[in-house]
């Protein structure tokens, strides 16, 4: 009998399945990455990124699974056991909102219920270890006192890049393992864009009283892609690619402003209004692309790429 049409599903459930029921049995010791690709099946040069690209499978279908491995150290990934039905049943957009209304609630019976978080000791604020899937260690006062102040409404004083800055919030967000504050300076105009801070890169950090910050319009979400959000001001960023990975690109960061096509290579320009989705999916494209400029664009993804690997 002839098969039918399209892609025979029954292995990559087999090797999902596989993957999921050695990270249970494992626990909390959790299972190497080299061990969890023999046992899906992978083996040549792009066994870790098939493994990856099954874990995130996982991940999509409401399991919790982590990289537990340290800085510099060979991956080791621990699957916890959740409540993930809510989680299942939500839209990605759906699940940030929780995320938020979650971490501004200081509601910790519901990240540890959901999943969506990891703290070592229980406690009313978000204090050390990871919250909604995020690594706060390293800034945890500092992550605290900025989520109080986005919920209390109060004005934010803290030094950043070596000056002291007063903002006004409007949220906090995470994307690609880092903090973000999302606010206006005092002083800007009601309808100034909206500015992004790394909550890691703040010091000196303190809240005036509830209520003491003017309601600041969000950001705009024109589309669906993150690319088109009005995050930041408006920056032209040049990127580099051959001519067999401009796919890649295009699909990853959208539609150039402008294209040039020189040999093999290819230059594209993108306006960008959102730095931070810039860079991750900078870091997806990987070797694909090169990033050629502003100079103050590279020096942002440098400097959080540094700060990933933890240090210089």
């Amino acid at each position: 009998m002839a098969k039918t049409p399209g892609r025979d599903q029954r292995g990559p459930m087999e090797r999902l399945v596989r993957i999921a029921a050695t990270l249970r049995e494992r626990g909390t010791v959790g299972e190497t990455g080299d061990r969890l690709a023999e046992i899906a099946g992978f083996d040549g040069e792009r066994a870790m990124d098939q493994l990856k690209r099954d874990i995130r499978s996982l991940t999509d279908q409401g399991w919790q699974i982590e990289n537990i491995a340290g800085p510099g150290e060979p991956a080791r990934y621990r699957m916890r056991t959740v409540d993930n039905r809510l989680r299942v049943r939500l839209t990605p957009p759906q699940q940030r909102a929780l995320q938020r209304a979650v971490l501004l609630a200081d509601r910790q019976d519901l990240i540890d219920r959901l999943g969506l978080g990891d703290r070592a000791e229980p406690g009313p604020t978000p204090e050390a270890g990871v919250v909604a899937g995020v690594p706060t260690t390293g800034h945890d006062a500092s992550l605290a006192t900025v989520l109080r102040a986005v919920r209390l409404g109060s004005v934010l004083r803290f030094s950043y890049k070596g000056a002291p800055r007063v903002v006004h919030p409007e949220s906090v967000r995470s994307q690609n393992g880092t903090w973000y504050l999302r606010g206006q300076e005092d002083g800007a105009e009601p309808d100034a864009p909206v500015k992004a801070f790394v909550v890691a890169r703040m010091s000196a950090i303190a809240a005036d009283a509830p209520r003491t910050a003017r309601p600041v319009r969000a950001a705009r979400h024109p589309g669906l892609h993150p690319m088109s959000w009005e995050i930041d001001p408006p920056v032209e960023v040049t990127l580099r690619t051959s001519v067999d990975h401009a796919p890649d690109v295009r699909r990853w960061l959208g539609r150039p402003a402008a294209e040039e096509a020189d040999g093999d290579e290819v230059t594209m320009r993108y306006v960008v209004t959102h730095r931070a989705a810039l860079r991750a999916r900078l870091y997806e494209l990987g070797r694909r692309v090169v990033l050629l400029g502003p100079e103050e664009v590279r020096r942002e993804l440098i400097a959080e790429l540094r700060e990933l690997k933890g240090g210089d």
